[in-house]
């Protein structure tokens, strides 16, 4: 019997480029890298960290309430022996990708996930730093078929830039990804036991208190494209203390809108047209609904749009009061017309109306018209999205309006794939069952990775197995 993700790659006219494919990191060697980066010292700080993480596991029941610990995963990678070995081993991978139907793979952490979660400046930098010098060294024997992303920090904007420039001008990085929705400490409750303090989620594209434009534009410098890959699972609406499911389903998809918004709402875009953001392992199901949200607000609350609470005549409305109302309206219909904004009581429609609490929301974004909130989304933004997941084909609906561009993701390594061999079978079942076209697969798991990390880098793919196809399909020169 042969190997069916071979047999469909053989039948197609395209490559297959792996937008977000993942590794296992061998945890023992990571952590010589960060004695050797930040000190012995360190690692212990890690590793009590890693103990603080696992409370759940420790606690009784009634603990667990208490306290209100969150279920958290109780493994997270594949426990197929050879798929496990592929995963943690990369000559293994490089050798097995052409099997499982790929030709080029994006490299996303694992545990690395868990590093932009870390609070403390010192060790978020310093595991970090260590990840992505490990991960080079590890990669670096096979560049025809990965290019490894690097973890940015970026509490800071200085953060950011500061492993930005390392990653790419020193270690040869290519893809970076980072955490747009930063956990900060509300200022007023600073002070309290970090544990009990109210937090807040910090977009870092918009009202962030750190300005982080000079990073966005060192992105564009260096010709990189700005990934996230970052949860939510701290977030309040995940706080089942007994069911993972609970905590874990969606929670890509809102923290990928949660920074969409922001970087689009921002005018990250506006201001840097060429900059690129990938937005990983939510799927495209939330953006089809939020570029429609976006449209439909910016038809309401634009400047130019905006119907102002003083349009309302008060004296006509008080007329309808005394025609159409009973006793008790008609004895109040004075102090009515001082409550006329259900959401704003006992605001008067001057107070209303105040010019200087009237703005635009739209202004920072630079859009001009309904065709400009499409561009963004069709231009701008990519996401990462699973082969298992059917609502990829929304992204190709022509009654959206809009044509977005889903990336093809294996996530390889993780719980949610137990068969390496069938992550390609499983993406080209929407072929197969109609619901996309050869033109939308090949978007899916071709063009739209090259799209996504080539606007910048017209030489990302330079050397790789894949190079001559992606110039060929971005009628790019190869140099």
């Amino acid at each position: 019997m042969g190997n069916r993700a071979t047999e469909i790659r053989a039948s197609l006219n395209h490559p297959v480029i792996d937008g977000d494919g993942h590794w296992m990191e061998p945890l023992p060697v990571f952590l010589e890298y960060l004695s050797e980066t930040a000190g012995p010292a360190m690692v212990d700080e890690l590793r009590a960290l890693w103990h603080q993480r696992d409370l759940w596991y420790r606690a009784t029941a009634e603990e667990q309430q208490h306290q209100r610990l969150r279920r958290a995963i109780w493994w997270g990678v594949t426990s197929q022996t050879y798929d496990k070995a592929t995963a943690l081993l990369p000559a293994l991978l490089d050798e097995r990708l052409p099997e499982l139907g790929i030709d080029f793979a994006i490299m996303y952490p694992s545990f690395g996930l868990t590093i932009n979660t870390m609070g403390g400046a010192d060790l978020l930098c310093a595991s970090a730093r260590a990840y992505n010098r490990m991960t080079a060294d590890m990669f670096k024997p096979y560049p025809g078929r990965f290019a490894p992303v690097a973890i940015l920090p970026a509490q800071t904007p200085q953060q950011a830039i500061t492993e930005l420039d390392f990653a790419v001008k020193e270690l040869g990085y290519k893809a970076v990804m980072l955490r747009g929705n930063q956990e900060r400490v509300i200022p007023a409750a600073e002070g309290i036991d970090e544990r009990h303090a109210a937090w807040y989620c910090d977009n870092i594209a918009l009202d962030s208190p750190y300005d982080y434009e000079p990073f966005w534009q060192r992105c564009v410098e260096l010709g990189v494209a700005v990934t996230q890959h970052s949860g939510s699972p701290r977030w309040s609406d995940r706080a089942s203390i007994t069911n993972f499911t609970y905590n874990h389903v969606g929670h890509f998809a809102e923290s990928n809108h949660a920074f969409a918004r922001g970087v689009f709402l921002g005018g990250v875009t506006h201001r840097h047209p060429t900059l690129n953001f990938g937005f990983m392992e939510g799927g495209v199901s939330w953006a089809c609904q939020m570029v429609n949200d976006m449209i439909e607000h910016w038809e309401k609350r634009t400047r130019d749009n905006l119907q102002y609470p003083n349009a309302t005549n008060v004296s006509e409305f008080k007329q309808y009061i005394s025609r159409y109302g009973d006793a008790r309206l008609k004895a109040n219909a004075d102090k009515i017309m001082d409550s006329l904004d259900a959401f704003r009581p006992e605001c008067s429609i001057a107070e209303l109306s105040k010019p200087e609490y009237v703005t635009d929301d739209f202004d920072a974004s630079g859009v001009k018209s309904k065709a400009d909130i499409r561009g963004v989304f069709a231009n701008n933004f990519f996401f990462g999205c699973e082969a298992d997941d059917r609502a990829t084909m929304w992204a190709f609906d022509p009654r959206m309006g809009i044509r977005l561009r889903p990336v093809f993701s294996s996530d390889f390594t993780h719980f949610d794939v137990p068969d390496f061999n069938d992550v390609i079978p499983e993406a080209y079942e929407m072929l197969e069952r109609r619901y996309v076209t050869e033109q939308d697969f090949r978007e899916f798991t071709f063009t739209n990775a090259a799209l996504l990390h080539t606007r910048n880098n017209r030489n990302f793919f330079m050397g790789t197995v894949v190079e001559k196809a992606v110039a060929e399909e971005l009628k790019l020169a190869i140099v």
